[in-house]
């Protein structure tokens, strides 16, 4: 996957946006006020941080050493860093990322929830 089918990927779910509060290098894909991914854009390997069922980020860690690990800088049992860029297959690398949202905007509150159509 290339940095801008991951960028496009990210911004094409409802209500997503993108900002900087970190750097000016450090996308951060929000719903609501809730990060869903970010990712070093230019960096190489190409990398993001993805929300992340536990028990599905150890089974994924264990399917693929080295390209989905521990989410860096971030809660590692909630969070996988995956390498975009690698390996993986575009389609598991997208599924991951829309499982991100998917989680995320479960966790938003009922009236949230109701005005993105996801009950």
């Amino acid at each position: 996957m290339t940095p801008r089918e991951l960028h496009a990927l990210c911004l094409s779910f409802d209500a997503a946006v993108e900002d900087f509060p970190f750097d000016t290098e450090t996308s951060v894909f929000r719903v609501g006020s809730r990060m869903f991914a970010l990712s070093a854009l230019d960096a190489r390997p190409l990398k993001v941080n993805l929300k992340c069922d536990p028990e599905d980020a150890l089974r994924l860690r264990a399917e693929h050493p080295g390209l989905i690990v521990p989410g860096w800088h971030m809660n590692k049992r909630h969070w996988n860093t995956v390498t975009a860029d690698g390996d993986l297959p575009d389609r598991l690398v997208r599924e991951l990322v829309e499982d991100s949202y998917d989680l995320v905007v479960a966790g938003l509150p009922r009236a949230e929830r109701l005005r993105l159509d996801r009950p």
